[in-house]
């Protein structure tokens, strides 16, 4: 059999979903009042960590609301024509979502705005001092953006937002159903301890638990295995070398990195020059689990590196 693995383990319905359930509420209601309305659903910001389901989830209302979506990212919309491109080739009722909106070049989010507001767009034609700006209708269309850091939206492009709505990290009992349930796309079967084992290292994220998910599949399938057991799951992910603490490799030269410093703070750009790696991702990426589990401290002078993580460290 032939399919898609990517497409295959995302939610299609608020059903489907798990988890975010004060997310979902909110969602449910709002896409049923818009159609009983007959009238677009109103701007939504998607704010918290990356990996949680904000596509997915922005998917899911396209899809409930019987309308088509278009997504793109803030680094990918360079210039104001490349909105207005996308803007003009939507239909009444349409989805557009941006991944990444805190990353809009503030020449584009100046187009976004008449636009959220009153539908119009300003297209400049000719050029030099024969050009001249004409604004024209586009259809009623719901931007749903996507952020990993709201507080940098400009107070402009936030205040245009209806409703915004917060992802929060997952516990490994919402993981672990998510775990079986993309288990069973596969058409195999996990016992609940296997998938509670995957969900320890998935770091609170169903990005993460979807990955691990795959390769135990393929560990299991090359064997012949129809039923995941824990023991089976445990020999997967020692195969792959998936850490019990969920860390990643580049989060344990991370923390090796602080524990070279012998407990003196570490500034940001020091760690990024090490791990040659851009202060953003590591920001974004990297530093939200470790803090979260508690493996380091941020101070006004830089990281500290916990016995916690220290403790780890030694028995690696």
């Amino acid at each position: 059999m032939i399919y898609k693995r990517e497409n295959i383990l995302r939610p299609l319905s608020f059903d489907d979903f798990i988890g975010q359930e004060k997310v979902k509420e909110k969602l449910k209601l709002l896409v049923e009042a818009s159609k009983k309305r007959n009238e677009p659903l109103d701007h939504i910001l998607f704010s918290g960590p990356p990996g949680l389901g904000k596509t997915s989830m922005a998917q899911i209302v396209a899809n409930e609301l019987g309308k088509n979506i278009k997504i793109t990212s803030g680094p990918t919309l360079d210039k104001k024509g490349d909105l207005a491109g996308i803007l003009s080739s939507l239909e009444e009722g349409d989805i557009l979502f941006i991944d990444e909106i805190h990353r809009l070049n503030p020449a584009v989010e100046e187009t976004l705005y008449p636009a959220m507001e009153d539908f119009k767009i300003d297209i400049l034609i000719g050029k030099g001092k024969s050009s001249r700006s004409i604004r024209l209708d586009i259809p009623r269309f719901t931007l749903i953006g996507a952020t990993t850091k709201a507080g940098m939206l400009t107070s402009p492009l936030l205040s245009r937002f209806g409703l915004i709505l917060n992802f929060d990290f997952y516990d490994e009992k919402s993981l672990s159903k998510i775990i079986k349930r993309n288990v069973n796309l596969f058409s195999l079967e996990i016992t609940d301890e296997a998938a509670l084992e995957i969900a320890k290292r998935s770091r609170g994220t169903p990005r993460i638990a979807n990955m691990i998910v795959k390769r135990v599949v393929d560990y299991a399938t090359v064997r012949g295995e129809k039923n995941i057991t824990v023991d089976i799951a445990l020999k997967a992910l020692e195969f792959f070398e998936i850490d019990k603490n969920g860390l990643s490799p580049i989060d344990k030269k991370y923390l090796s990195i602080l524990l070279k410093y012998g407990g003196k703070p570490v500034g940001l750009n020091t760690i990024a020059s090490a791990l040659s790696e851009n202060k953003n991702t590591i920001e974004e990426i990297i530093e939200p689990y470790l803090l979260r589990e508690g493996f380091i401290e941020k101070t006004p002078r830089g990281r500290l590196i916990t016995e916690k993580a220290i403790e780890i460290l030694k028995g690696a």
